[in-house]
């Protein structure tokens, strides 16, 4: 059966897709989801290697935060157990190099499959991979800062006293890393060998003490670390956490960000989800303390969807789905915008894999060097972000982004 038959059903082109993916060696993965199996979250194939052959590697996410693994050869009969997958689920969206395409199964059972013919027509348009780009593709594993064997992993039940990490903990695991390797990727903006940092609305702080332990105990930085959050009892674990692994330099405030100053200039200022506004709050406090870079990745966005009101985009803010996506991609887009105006050169970076997380978007701003913010540069950018944002909400003072 081939991939241009007209008789075959969207599950059946989708499994057709994956294989053609595989052979043209842009398979990237298909994540199943919405199972019929209450028990499960979802399903990712990729492609792996078992015993030196390359295998179909199902990681099955269950709701009690386990995970567990399948391999599947390609045997003569892949197809049909591609389509058995398929059948399982009512959501699969197939990733590939350069395209994607989604299978979709109504509550009245009727599927649907969106992009498929462009993806096919791409993929036919590659030539067909050599076996030992299969080989390798399987067993390929990214290098990361940390092994999992670092003792704040285990004291924050990240892994295992073998240094093992938990399955449960794989996608938090490669959250630190990834946002690790954008503090290296902008470690020739800060200051050598002794340096400030502040995380505000830490939370429990993984990020607070991955950071730490970066600059302490991998580039052997003097560190002095402040970790702001409301929630007292989350504080009062990490200061325990803190001490008992003698981060000397790392301390926990329980407290209002709004309220919060120091002293001590940081020239870091991290922040991970923190909820709408609180965002906002972060990065304008950091540009206060003009902090040389800021790593900030937002969660909500509520503020904009309440108060956008713009005739011209009413096409997109009609529908409620599309109205919170316009919303998140303005208030980033403004924040940055406001960022600039006030002497930082931006960039929107993706932290981590999407289909772990929709929260995957870092917002990055390095201070300019000699900037000044009566000069023509700055009035400009200025004027930039208010008519932007009066485009979107009118002439109002009271929103935050």
């Amino acid at each position: 059966m081939g991939v241009n038959d007209i008789a075959l059903t969207p599950s059946e082109k989708l499994a057709e897709l994956i294989l053609l993916a595989l052979k043209k060696n842009a398979l990237r993965r298909a994540v199943f989801s919405k199972p019929r199996d209450k028990a499960l979250q979802k399903m990712v194939l990729t492609l792996a290697a078992a015993q030196g052959k390359p295998v179909f590697q199902a990681e099955f996410f269950h709701r009690d935060n386990k995970a567990t693994h399948k391999n599947f050869r390609l045997t003569d009969d892949i197809l049909t157990t591609l389509c058995e997958l398929v059948s399982s689920f009512a959501q699969v969206n197939l990733l590939c190099v350069g395209g994607e395409c989604e299978y979709r199964e109504s509550k009245a059972g009727k599927t649907i499959l969106l992009g498929g013919d462009k993806l096919e027509k791409y993929l036919n348009s590659l030539s067909d991979a050599k076996n030992d780009a299969l080989m390798t593709s399987g067993k390929k594993k990214k290098t990361y800062i940390l092994d999992g064997s670092e003792p704040f992993l285990r004291a924050l039940d990240v892994s295992d006293e073998n240094g093992r990490v938990y399955d449960r903990k794989q996608a938090k695991f490669r959250q630190i890393n990834r946002f690790l390797e954008l503090i290296r990727d902008v470690e020739d903006k800060l200051p050598k060998d002794e340096i400030r940092i502040c995380d505000l609305c830490c939370g429990k702080s993984y990020l607070s003490f991955a950071v730490y332990h970066y600059f302490a105990n991998v580039k052997k930085y003097k560190v002095s670390m402040t970790g702001v959050d409301l929630k007292s009892d989350v504080i009062e674990y990490c200061s325990r956490v803190a001490k008992k692994l003698n981060f000397d330099g790392l301390e926990f405030i329980c407290g209002d960000i709004r309220e919060y100053k120091t002293d001590e200039i940081p020239q870091l200022v991290i922040s991970l989800h923190a909820c709408d506004i609180a965002t906002d709050i972060v990065l304008l406090k950091a540009a206060e303390w003009n902090t040389d870079v800021i790593l900030s990745t937002p969660c909500c966005h509520h503020e904009m969807n309440h108060n956008i009101n713009c005739e011209a985009l009413s096409f997109i803010t009609d529908y409620s789905m599309l109205r919170q996506k316009l919303s998140d991609a303005a208030t980033d887009a403004l924040r940055l915008c406001r960022l600039e105006a006030q002497g930082y050169s931006t960039a929107t970076i993706e932290l981590i894999d999407p289909d772990e997380t929709p929260k995957n978007v870092m917002l990055r701003a390095i201070r300019k060097k000699n900037f000044r913010k009566d000069s023509k540069e700055a009035k400009a950018a200025f004027e930039r972000y208010k008519a932007a944002k009066a485009f979107l909400c009118g002439e109002r003072d009271d929103l935050h982004f």
